[in-house]
């Protein structure tokens, strides 16, 4: 198997344009042509990780932290980030990193955790605008539904947890064929009038083209008529952190303490308890201080991130808790979420667990 077809897989999971535009996802070291050996899922690419792999024979690292995030003007060994790079280019281990395009959908880094707390009801905190378009195709009545079908096969027709979803009209157009053409109905050189279907679907923007694609190969005319559109709706699948509830309510430190037993935590950095019921909690993978105001305004009695900077805490406002659990310790079950993914996809291929701790941060208790 080559790298790219795992490479082309994660990207079906986390499309690529859903990163943000301060990030560097995607194959960061190796050619995505190799033959793959096997995968290790990690956290962080360190230099101990890429040793790892050539220990176990495993050529494709996929982290969630991209090693390279800004540039590199120079490789010469003198940081953590350039012994890294060295030794992956030496050994020939490809690194390849999903970071906030994996943050960024409903099922990925953020359900890690929501699944730890057994949160239910679960919805992107802050969605995304920009990700939706539109489109408008005019078909054949006797067409209508295998174009409709092919649409909805790539992707179209979905608006949050509805499927197939679609707007027809009934109309008729008209066309005369001109020379040279082989017209699915008419004839040249005479205008001819069709009953047709104005079919109308919205679709990931990410997707636009396999919908164009499969739109044209299902659709009978040999020139189709179609327009795209963008919208500012926004997508209520995709953005940034995760809301959810509690199957049942409990107090605020029966919470602190159900988080400390399911994240192994030594310590939570928290704003003052708010001396309320927990029912509904906010959260978000890594550094979320940017959500605070988001979680406030989701009614979310716990927002639990990582972080967060001393004056940030302040902006709790007493209305809700702020709970600092540590950007390494929140996110921490990626390295599973990304094992779970690979290996129910690849059956009988070498998919591994890191077994290297790559938290840089220590408590002294």
């Amino acid at each position: 198997m080559k790298i790219q077809e795992i490479i082309s897989f994660l990207e079906s999971v986390a499309p690529p344009s859903l990163q943000e535009s301060y990030d560097n996802a995607g194959l960061l070291t190796g050619n995505s042509n190799w033959q793959c050996t096997g995968i290790i899922t990690t956290l962080d690419a360190t230099e101990a990780v890429v040793l790892e792999a050539i220990e176990k024979k495993c050529n494709l690292i996929v982290a969630h932290h991209p090693i390279i995030f800004g540039g590199l003007r120079k490789i010469t060994g003198k940081n953590y980030v350039e012994q890294t790079i060295i030794t992956a280019l030496k050994n020939d281990i490809a690194i390849y990193a999903i970071h906030t395009n994996l943050d960024n959908v409903l099922h990925g880094v953020n359900a890690a955790i929501a699944d730890k707390l057994g949160l239910i009801n679960r919805k992107v905190l802050l969605p995304k605008n920009d990700m939706l378009k539109k489109l408008f195709t005019f078909v054949p009545v006797n067409n209508a539904e295998k174009v409709r079908s092919a649409i909805f096969d790539a992707g179209g027709g979905h608006i949050s947890n509805y499927s197939e979803c679609s707007f027809n009209v009934a109309g008729q157009g008209t066309f005369k064929p001109g020379e040279g053409t082989n017209p699915f109905t008419g004839t040249q050189g005479k205008r001819h009038t069709e009953d047709e279907i104005k079919m109308e679907m919205i679709f990931p923007a990410w997707k636009e083209a396999e919908v164009i694609k499969a739109m044209l190969a299902a659709h009978p005319y040999e020139e189709v008529a179609y327009d795209i559109i963008a919208l500012n709706n926004k997508n209520q699948l995709v953005g940034s952190g995760l809301t959810g509830d509690l199957a049942q309510a409990m107090s605020e430190i029966e919470f602190l303490k159900l988080l400390k037993e399911k994240f192994n935590l030594s310590v939570i950095k928290h704003t003052p308890l708010q001396d309320t019921q927990v029912t509904k909690i906010a959260l978000c993978g890594g550094a979320g201080s940017f959500l605070i105001g988001a979680a406030i305004a989701s009614g979310a009695q716990f927002y639990i991130t990582g972080d967060i900077k001393y004056h940030e805490f302040f902006d709790a406002n007493n209305r809700l808790v702020i709970a600092d659990i540590g950007h390494y310790e929140s996110e921490q079950y990626t390295i599973d979420l990304l094992f779970d993914i690979l290996s129910r996809k690849f059956l009988n291929f070498a998919v591994l667990k890191t077994g290297v701790k790559t938290n840089p941060v220590h408590y002294f208790l």
